[in-house]
């Protein structure tokens, strides 16, 4: 009998022995069930993601992302982390909080290089209308990722049409400024007689556009403003309020954006223009 009891004995400890030899060599197996793969609507951050890099593959904002997944720093996420892609299927949060997009319009995704101006040029619209179609309050803030509304008419894409030619006769002289390719030409009825590249207005004092005339013409004159004290700015023509096409002796980036808003030229190519051009002429700025 006491041997019986004994096999017994010995048989229900080999068999506890190697149950737990067993969790020890698969430590990982459990009832729970399999967790799920992640669905089309969100994304599993994986080693060397960023927030903002997640956001820019996706084409939302990185606040935008954040939101929809609670996210207080957004350099604090993990390796496994589960993010919901706001404006997916079965996502709650909305893709931007900026202004939505008209129904005739477009949504343009900021890329790695952009500038306002250079996406108003694109779309032949002008910086203050994507400032004030998407709440923009500084025009040097906006992010990869972010997604522009662009208003109805824009040109999606291309450079607006070319202005009227003229409102007169085939001899009337007047100047084409096209401040997406940074260049002025001077047209004699429809025939270009002189062209150049210029610098106009920097994003945050952009270039007035319109049809203008020139009202006031200096050989030389000082201009102030805010950070800057310009003495004897040679051949100045002022077509606008405080904007004006001129001479320029401080810099020779010509064929970018340099000014607060005028109309920057060689000194030579101005000295040209400021002698063709007269009291009246016809100026027409564009993108």
């Amino acid at each position: 009998m006491d041997s019986l009891f004994s096999r017994r004995l010995f048989m229900v400890l080999c068999a506890v022995l190697l149950a737990g030899g067993a969790l020890m060599i698969f430590p990982h197996i459990s009832a729970a069930a399999p967790v799920a793969a992640p669905s089309a609507d969100a994304y599993v951050v994986k080693a060397g993601d960023t927030l903002n890099a997640i956001a820019a593959r996706y084409g939302v904002s990185t606040s935008a992302l954040a939101r929809a997944n609670g996210i207080v720093n957004i350099n604090r996420i993990y390796v496994g982390q589960r993010l919901v892609i706001p404006g997916r299927s079965g996502s709650t949060a909305p893709a931007t909080g900026g202004a939505a997009a008209p129904a005739t319009g477009g949504v343009y995704i900021v890329q790695r290089g952009d500038t306002l101006s250079r996406i108003a040029a694109r779309y032949g619209t002008t910086v203050q209308s994507l400032m004030a179609l998407n709440n923009i309050a500084n025009p040097n803030r906006i992010w990869v990722g972010q997604r522009l509304a662009i208003a109805k008419g824009a040109a999606g894409g291309a450079p607006a049409a070319k202005p009227p030619t003229s409102t007169g006769s085939a001899s009337e002289r007047w100047i084409d400024i096209n401040l997406s390719q940074q260049r002025l030409t001077a047209y004699q009825g429809n025939t270009p007689v002189f062209s150049t590249l210029i610098s106009g207005g920097l994003p945050r004092t952009p270039t007035v556009v319109g049809r203008f005339r020139i009202q006031t013409k200096l050989t030389s004159t000082r201009m102030t403003g805010p950070g800057y004290d310009l003495p004897g700015v040679p051949y100045t023509m002022y077509f606008y309020k405080g904007y004006a096409i001129h001479g320029t002796y401080w810099h020779n980036n010509f064929g970018r954006p340099m000014s607060h808003g005028c109309v920057n030229m060689r000194t030579p190519d101005a000295a040209w223009l400021f002698n063709w051009a007269s009291i009246g002429t016809l100026v027409v700025t564009h993108y």
